[in-house]
């Protein structure tokens, strides 16, 4: 999956889809779309609101990111056939490497419990 389409999944196709399963380049696409975003957002606060602590833009853009970071996240758990629930594990310092060590974890390859290998249904 490319960059442009992987975010476009992930924010409007996906938004809040906690089912099913996504690649290593789906999730980790959509994760630097965040990152970059968060950077772009924080330099606008900086440069608009100087001094201000709350960072309205970069707080706006967090909430309305939220959902679909966490379901991205759980599709991506799916895909090496763990739980989205394991994702409570970011609260604990050895669970956030655990849960880390996932996501970066190859598919499994052909189907699993959570639906069937997303690099298997690409287009040719």
């Amino acid at each position: 999956m490319e960059f442009n389409e992987a975010y476009k999944t992930c924010l409007l196709n996906k938004y809040a889809a906690f089912s099913g399963r996504a690649s290593r380049s789906e999730y980790w696409y959509f994760f630097l779309f965040l990152v970059l975003l968060a950077i772009v957002t924080s330099i606008i606060d900086a440069a608009i609101f100087p001094g201000n602590e709350l960072m309205p833009t970069y707080s706006i853009f967090s909430l309305l990111t939220i959902i679909p970071s966490i379901s991205a996240a759980a599709r991506r758990l799916h895909d090496v056939d763990r739980s989205g629930w394991w994702q409570l594990l970011y609260f604990t310092i050895i669970g956030s490497l655990l849960v880390l060590y996932w996501l970066i974890k190859k598919s499994d390859s052909g189907n699993n419990k959570h639906g069937t290998n997303p690099l298997q249904t690409l287009p040719e």
